[in-house]
Protein backbone atom coordinates (compact mmCIF):
# COMPACT_ATOMS: atom_id res chain seq x y z
CA UNK A 1 0.00 0.00 0.00
CA UNK A 2 1.30 3.46 -0.95
CA UNK A 3 0.30 6.64 0.87
CA UNK A 4 -0.01 10.16 -0.49
CA UNK A 5 -0.40 13.45 1.38
CA UNK A 6 -1.82 16.56 -0.27
CA UNK A 7 -1.39 20.06 1.20
CA UNK A 8 -3.24 23.18 0.05
CA UNK A 9 -1.70 26.17 1.85
CA UNK A 10 -3.38 29.51 1.16
CA UNK A 11 -3.96 32.95 2.58
CA UNK A 12 -6.99 32.10 4.73
CA UNK A 13 -6.28 28.52 5.77
CA UNK A 14 -4.29 25.41 4.99
CA UNK A 15 -5.74 21.94 4.48
CA UNK A 16 -4.37 18.42 4.32
CA UNK A 17 -5.64 15.17 2.83
CA UNK A 18 -4.08 11.74 3.24
CA UNK A 19 -5.06 9.01 0.78
CA UNK A 20 -3.87 5.61 -0.33
CA UNK A 21 -3.09 4.53 -3.88
CA UNK A 22 -6.72 3.56 -4.52
CA UNK A 23 -7.80 7.15 -3.80
CA UNK A 24 -9.42 6.26 -0.47
CA UNK A 25 -9.27 9.23 1.94
CA UNK A 26 -7.70 8.22 5.24
CA UNK A 27 -7.50 11.56 7.01
CA UNK A 28 -8.06 15.30 6.59
CA UNK A 29 -7.30 18.38 8.67
CA UNK A 30 -7.42 22.17 8.47
CA UNK A 31 -5.34 24.95 10.02
CA UNK A 32 -4.68 28.67 9.86
CA UNK A 33 -3.26 30.86 7.07
CA UNK A 34 -0.13 29.50 5.40
CA UNK A 35 0.70 32.00 2.67
CA UNK A 36 4.48 32.44 2.78
CA UNK A 37 3.96 36.10 3.72
CA UNK A 38 3.33 34.90 7.30
CA UNK A 39 6.92 33.58 7.37
CA UNK A 40 8.47 30.33 6.17
CA UNK A 41 8.90 28.94 9.69
CA UNK A 42 5.21 29.46 10.47
CA UNK A 43 4.19 27.92 7.15
CA UNK A 44 6.32 24.87 7.96
CA UNK A 45 4.81 24.62 11.44
CA UNK A 46 1.22 24.88 10.20
CA UNK A 47 1.77 22.34 7.44
CA UNK A 48 3.43 19.97 9.92
CA UNK A 49 0.48 20.33 12.30
CA UNK A 50 -2.22 19.50 9.76
CA UNK A 51 -0.11 16.75 8.18
CA UNK A 52 0.33 15.02 11.51
CA UNK A 53 -3.38 15.46 12.28
CA UNK A 54 -4.33 13.67 9.06
CA UNK A 55 -1.81 10.91 9.76
CA UNK A 56 -3.20 10.50 13.28
CA UNK A 57 -6.72 10.11 11.87
CA UNK A 58 -5.45 7.35 9.61
CA UNK A 59 -3.75 5.63 12.56
CA UNK A 60 -0.58 5.04 10.54
CA UNK A 61 2.41 3.83 12.51
CA UNK A 62 5.80 5.54 12.21
CA UNK A 63 7.11 3.11 9.60
CA UNK A 64 4.09 3.63 7.34
CA UNK A 65 4.16 7.42 7.84
CA UNK A 66 7.78 7.51 6.72
CA UNK A 67 6.75 6.10 3.31
CA UNK A 68 4.32 8.95 2.58
CA UNK A 69 4.86 10.90 -0.62
CA UNK A 70 3.69 14.49 -0.19
CA UNK A 71 2.58 17.15 -2.65
CA UNK A 72 2.32 20.72 -1.38
CA UNK A 73 0.73 23.69 -3.12
CA UNK A 74 1.73 26.81 -1.22
CA UNK A 75 0.65 30.39 -1.91
CA UNK A 76 3.70 32.59 -2.40
CA UNK A 77 6.24 29.81 -2.87
CA UNK A 78 7.34 31.41 -6.13
CA UNK A 79 8.72 34.47 -4.33
CA UNK A 80 12.51 34.82 -4.44
CA UNK A 81 14.23 32.55 -1.92
CA UNK A 82 11.05 31.12 -0.40
CA UNK A 83 11.22 27.64 -1.90
CA UNK A 84 14.87 27.26 -0.92
CA UNK A 85 14.12 28.38 2.64
CA UNK A 86 11.26 25.90 2.92
CA UNK A 87 13.31 23.04 1.49
CA UNK A 88 15.86 23.69 4.25
CA UNK A 89 13.19 22.79 6.83
CA UNK A 90 12.67 19.04 6.50
CA UNK A 91 9.42 17.09 6.56
CA UNK A 92 9.52 13.43 7.71
CA UNK A 93 8.24 11.98 4.44
CA UNK A 94 9.73 9.80 1.74
CA UNK A 95 9.43 12.65 -0.77
CA UNK A 96 8.00 16.16 -1.00
CA UNK A 97 7.00 17.88 -4.25
CA UNK A 98 6.42 21.64 -4.03
CA UNK A 99 4.34 23.89 -6.26
CA UNK A 100 1.95 26.81 -5.98
CA UNK A 101 -1.62 26.70 -4.75
CA UNK A 102 -2.67 27.75 -8.25
CA UNK A 103 -0.85 24.80 -9.82
CA UNK A 104 -2.51 22.19 -7.60
CA UNK A 105 -5.91 23.75 -8.22
CA UNK A 106 -5.34 23.39 -11.95
CA UNK A 107 -4.08 19.82 -11.56
CA UNK A 108 -7.27 18.97 -9.72
CA UNK A 109 -9.57 20.81 -12.12
CA UNK A 110 -8.34 18.93 -15.18
CA UNK A 111 -6.65 15.86 -13.65
CA UNK A 112 -3.31 16.90 -15.09
CA UNK A 113 -4.58 17.62 -18.61
CA UNK A 114 -4.52 20.97 -20.42
CA UNK A 115 -6.83 23.65 -19.11
CA UNK A 116 -6.99 26.71 -16.89
CA UNK A 117 -8.22 27.44 -13.40
CA UNK A 118 -9.01 30.84 -11.96
CA UNK A 119 -8.61 30.79 -8.20
CA UNK A 120 -10.72 33.34 -6.32
CA UNK A 121 -10.04 33.20 -2.62
CA UNK A 122 -8.08 35.49 -0.32
CA UNK A 123 -6.19 36.43 -3.48
CA UNK A 124 -6.78 35.80 -7.18
CA UNK A 125 -4.63 34.14 -9.81
CA UNK A 126 -5.12 32.10 -12.96
CA UNK A 127 -3.06 29.04 -13.84
CA UNK A 128 -3.00 28.00 -17.49
CA UNK A 129 -1.66 24.86 -19.16
CA UNK A 130 -2.11 25.09 -22.92
CA UNK A 131 -0.21 23.58 -25.83
CA UNK A 132 2.84 22.65 -23.81
CA UNK A 133 3.01 26.02 -22.04
CA UNK A 134 2.35 26.66 -18.36
CA UNK A 135 1.93 30.19 -17.05
CA UNK A 136 0.06 32.29 -14.55
CA UNK A 137 -1.99 35.46 -14.95
CA UNK A 138 -2.12 37.88 -12.05
CA UNK A 139 -1.46 36.71 -8.51
CA UNK A 140 1.29 39.22 -7.76
CA UNK A 141 0.12 39.83 -4.21
CA UNK A 142 -2.10 42.15 -2.25
CA UNK A 143 -2.62 45.09 -2.56
CA UNK A 144 -1.00 45.60 -6.00
CA UNK A 145 -2.82 42.61 -7.53
CA UNK A 146 -5.47 40.07 -6.43
CA UNK A 147 -8.29 41.85 -8.27
CA UNK A 148 -11.75 40.44 -7.59
CA UNK A 149 -10.50 38.53 -4.55
CA UNK A 150 -11.71 38.35 -0.98
CA UNK A 151 -8.93 40.68 0.15
CA UNK A 152 -9.88 43.20 -2.55
CA UNK A 153 -13.54 43.09 -1.48
CA UNK A 154 -12.53 43.65 2.13
CA UNK A 155 -10.24 46.55 1.27
CA UNK A 156 -12.98 48.30 -0.70
CA UNK A 157 -15.42 47.78 2.16
CA UNK A 158 -13.02 49.20 4.76
CA UNK A 159 -12.33 52.23 2.55
CA UNK A 160 -16.06 52.85 2.21
CA UNK A 161 -16.52 52.50 5.96
CA UNK A 162 -13.81 55.07 6.69
CA UNK A 163 -15.28 57.54 4.21
CA UNK A 164 -18.66 57.10 5.89
CA UNK A 165 -17.17 57.80 9.32
CA UNK A 166 -15.60 60.97 7.91
CA UNK A 167 -18.89 62.10 6.41
CA UNK A 168 -17.47 61.97 2.89
CA UNK A 169 -20.20 59.54 1.85
CA UNK A 170 -23.50 58.39 3.27
CA UNK A 171 -23.30 55.46 5.71
CA UNK A 172 -24.87 52.19 4.58
CA UNK A 173 -25.70 48.98 6.38
CA UNK A 174 -22.37 47.62 5.15
CA UNK A 175 -20.32 50.54 6.46
CA UNK A 176 -22.01 50.33 9.85
CA UNK A 177 -21.37 46.59 10.05
CA UNK A 178 -17.68 47.10 9.22
CA UNK A 179 -17.09 49.94 11.68
CA UNK A 180 -18.99 48.13 14.43
CA UNK A 181 -15.96 45.84 14.70
CA UNK A 182 -13.93 48.91 15.62
CA UNK A 183 -16.43 50.68 17.90
CA UNK A 184 -17.02 53.12 14.99
CA UNK A 185 -13.60 54.64 15.75
CA UNK A 186 -11.22 55.53 12.91
CA UNK A 187 -8.20 55.27 15.21
CA UNK A 188 -9.03 51.62 15.87
CA UNK A 189 -9.36 50.96 12.14
CA UNK A 190 -5.94 52.50 11.51
CA UNK A 191 -4.37 50.47 14.33
CA UNK A 192 -5.88 47.31 12.84
CA UNK A 193 -4.60 48.24 9.38
CA UNK A 194 -1.02 48.51 10.62
CA UNK A 195 -0.95 44.78 11.39
CA UNK A 196 -3.58 43.47 8.95
CA UNK A 197 -2.67 40.69 6.52
CA UNK A 198 -4.54 39.90 3.28
CA UNK A 199 -6.54 37.26 5.13
CA UNK A 200 -7.74 39.88 7.61
CA UNK A 201 -9.19 41.95 4.77
CA UNK A 202 -10.62 38.82 3.16
CA UNK A 203 -12.44 38.03 6.40
CA UNK A 204 -14.84 40.87 5.50
CA UNK A 205 -15.66 39.36 2.08
CA UNK A 206 -18.59 37.18 3.26
CA UNK A 207 -20.10 40.26 4.91
CA UNK A 208 -19.76 42.25 1.68
CA UNK A 209 -21.41 39.43 -0.28
CA UNK A 210 -24.23 39.15 2.26
CA UNK A 211 -25.04 42.86 2.07
CA UNK A 212 -24.72 42.91 -1.72
CA UNK A 213 -27.18 40.04 -2.01
CA UNK A 214 -29.55 41.97 0.28
CA UNK A 215 -29.42 45.13 -1.84
CA UNK A 216 -26.91 47.41 -0.09
CA UNK A 217 -25.96 49.83 -2.86
CA UNK A 218 -22.29 50.19 -1.94
CA UNK A 219 -21.85 46.47 -1.36
CA UNK A 220 -23.42 45.81 -4.76
CA UNK A 221 -21.05 48.25 -6.45
CA UNK A 222 -18.05 46.61 -4.76
CA UNK A 223 -19.13 43.13 -5.87
CA UNK A 224 -20.00 44.30 -9.38
CA UNK A 225 -16.51 45.80 -9.70
CA UNK A 226 -14.99 42.53 -8.48
CA UNK A 227 -17.07 40.58 -11.00
CA UNK A 228 -15.84 42.81 -13.82
CA UNK A 229 -12.25 41.96 -12.89
CA UNK A 230 -13.09 38.25 -12.82
CA UNK A 231 -14.70 38.51 -16.26
CA UNK A 232 -11.57 40.18 -17.63
CA UNK A 233 -9.48 37.37 -16.13
CA UNK A 234 -11.63 34.78 -17.90
CA UNK A 235 -11.51 36.62 -21.23
CA UNK A 236 -7.72 36.83 -20.99
CA UNK A 237 -7.41 33.14 -20.13
CA UNK A 238 -9.16 32.14 -23.35
CA UNK A 239 -7.40 34.82 -25.40
CA UNK A 240 -4.06 33.33 -24.34
CA UNK A 241 -4.87 29.86 -25.59
CA UNK A 242 -6.81 27.94 -22.94
CA UNK A 243 -9.57 25.72 -24.30
CA UNK A 244 -11.39 25.31 -20.99
CA UNK A 245 -11.47 27.06 -17.64
CA UNK A 246 -12.77 26.19 -14.17
CA UNK A 247 -13.17 28.30 -11.05
CA UNK A 248 -11.74 27.38 -7.65
CA UNK A 249 -11.27 29.07 -4.29
CA UNK A 250 -13.51 29.96 -1.41
CA UNK A 251 -15.11 32.98 -3.09
CA UNK A 252 -15.71 31.39 -6.49
CA UNK A 253 -19.17 30.02 -5.73
CA UNK A 254 -20.49 33.33 -4.45
CA UNK A 255 -19.01 35.54 -7.17
CA UNK A 256 -20.13 33.38 -10.11
CA UNK A 257 -23.81 34.49 -10.01
CA UNK A 258 -22.57 38.08 -10.47
CA UNK A 259 -20.89 37.25 -13.78
CA UNK A 260 -22.66 37.91 -17.06
CA UNK A 261 -24.37 34.81 -18.44
CA UNK A 262 -22.16 34.71 -21.53
CA UNK A 263 -19.05 34.66 -19.31
CA UNK A 264 -20.38 32.09 -16.86
CA UNK A 265 -21.30 29.81 -19.76
CA UNK A 266 -17.63 29.70 -20.78
CA UNK A 267 -16.73 27.88 -17.55
CA UNK A 268 -16.67 24.18 -16.79
CA UNK A 269 -16.95 22.36 -13.47
CA UNK A 270 -13.63 21.19 -12.01
CA UNK A 271 -13.14 17.43 -12.12
CA UNK A 272 -11.56 17.42 -8.65
CA UNK A 273 -10.47 19.89 -5.99
CA UNK A 274 -7.08 21.45 -5.17
CA UNK A 275 -6.30 18.84 -2.52
CA UNK A 276 -6.77 16.15 -5.15
CA UNK A 277 -4.40 18.18 -7.30
CA UNK A 278 -1.88 18.11 -4.46
CA UNK A 279 -2.25 14.32 -4.27
CA UNK A 280 -1.56 14.12 -8.01
CA UNK A 281 1.50 16.32 -7.49
CA UNK A 282 2.66 13.85 -4.84
CA UNK A 283 2.41 11.03 -7.37
CA UNK A 284 -1.00 9.50 -6.79
CA UNK A 285 -2.32 8.00 -10.05
CA UNK A 286 -4.93 10.16 -11.75
CA UNK A 287 -7.05 7.04 -12.19
CA UNK A 288 -7.48 6.89 -8.41
CA UNK A 289 -9.26 10.25 -8.12
CA UNK A 290 -12.60 9.41 -9.81
CA UNK A 291 -12.98 6.16 -7.86
CA UNK A 292 -14.35 8.03 -4.85
CA UNK A 293 -16.32 10.75 -6.68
Amino acid sequence: MAYFLGIDAGGSHCRSRLADDTGRILGEAEGGPANTRVGVELVHARISEIAHAAIAQAKLDADAAATIRAGMGIAGIGRTGVREALEALPFPFASVAYSTDAAIANLGSHLGQDGATLIIGTGSVAMVNAGGRSFTIGGYGFPISDEGSGAALGLSAVRHALRALDGRTEPTALSRAITADFAHDTAQVVAWMDAAAPGDYAAFAPLVMDYAENGDTIARSIVEDAASHIERFIETIFARGAERCALAGGLSGRIRPWLRARTSEMLIAPQADPLDGALLLAGMPASAVPTRR
